[in-house]
């Protein structure tokens, strides 16, 4: 247990989401207690371990530790919402000065959180941890470098490359991301959006300690694509200009036919097998024009049905008392966002 900090001291919190990381709590928490007990006179830290539907014992370990530890809050999610709603749910909750959002995997190294204290005070309203070197597969550096470069290419605000969630993001700017209650969700790129004084602080990502990865190819397309269409309307324009590109193709076609037949109707020869490909071409193209309306039009016809984000199922701080320190039921259904 870390020293007891001044009333006056400034508060930060850390918020992990959690999905099967069993092997990874008791080493992610002692690291992090580790990394910050110099600062604890001068800081009151606390932390927030939100579990999204885990299936292994990550729920009864993250229990367990707020037993031990009453600087520790755990949410339990009714079921599995994925990684950006589940640190949605723990940024709803937090009432901090500053708070730090961190992967449990600890691939996010937790000294660098020093780091992003330390810039914060010196003014900053949001850090974000930028990655030098990380310790991935070769296809996995691929795909992020690729989602990147087209990231920054078709949406409409700058969010940096290399980043991910982990981050610090002051009181302030937590206020605002409150206000942001759209489903498909994008936190870096809200983040970069909202605004406000930001900065990077560079560092080496780690290999995962322990448990796969919970994004695998699929759900790393699916989040690439929300950050894409969440962030710009690029993917509507091409669909305009591409239709006037084969527009002018079909145009110059047209002017080709009628010379040939005024100029050299001898050398005129039926075309069938390029009509039939030419009608299979702009099928396909006009298939995935549809995909990418049906794509807008899915993520508005989710967003107004206006259901909640996530449902909170318990909310556990500290040692259990007496009382009532854990909030189910009813309580817990008042929570989900």
């Amino acid at each position: 247990m870390s020293a007891e900090p001044a009333d006056e001291a400034r508060r930060v919190a850390f918020i992990f989401p959690i999905f099967n990381e069993e092997a990874n709590i008791d080493l992610l928490h002692s690291t992090v207690d580790e990394v910050t007990r110099p600062l604890a006179d001068r800081y009151a830290f606390s932390f927030i371990y939100v579990d999204d539907g885990s299936r292994d014992g990550s729920l009864a370990k993250l229990a367990a530790l707020a037993e031990r530890d009453d600087r520790v809050t755990v949410v339990e999610l009714s079921r599995n919402y994925g990684h950006q709603l589940a640190v949605t749910a723990g940024l709803d909750l937090v009432d901090a000065d500053a708070t730090i959002i961190m992967d449990s995997d600890m691939q996010d190294p937790p000294r660098v959180a020093l780091e992003l204290i330390e810039k914060w005070e010196e003014g900053f309203d949001v850090v974000y941890a930028q990655r030098r070197s990380r310790q991935d597969s070769a296809f996995k550096k691929l795909t992020a470098g690729a989602f990147y470069w087209f990231l920054r290419k078709m949406a409409a605000v700058d969010i940096p490359k290399n980043t991910g969630d982990f981050r610090l993001v002051d009181r302030k700017v937590v206020d605002e991301l409150r206000k942001y209650r759209e489903r498909d969700r994008f936190l870096r790129g809200l983040v970069s959006y909202i605004g406000f004084k930001q900065t990077a602080v560079l560092f080496d990502r780690d290999k995962r300690h322990a448990g796969v990865t919970g994004y695998p190819l699929r759900k790393m397309l699916r989040f690439a694509a929300d950050g894409i269409l969440g962030f710009s309307v690029t993917p509507l324009r091409m669909i305009t200009r591409f239709g006037y590109l084969i527009s002018l193709l079909s145009f110059l076609g047209v002017l080709y036919v009628v010379g040939v037949k005024l100029f050299a109707p001898e050398t005129a020869v039926p075309g069938w097998a390029f009509i039939t490909i030419a009608m299979f071409f702009l099928g396909g193209i006009q298939i995935i024009m549809l995909g990418v309306l049906g794509s807008y039009i899915g993520r508005t016809y989710s967003q107004v049905q206006n259901r909640p984000l996530y449902t909170v199922a318990s909310v556990r701080t500290g040692p259990p008392d007496p009382g009532e320190r854990e909030r189910t039921g009813a309580d817990a259904g008042s929570a989900a966002r």
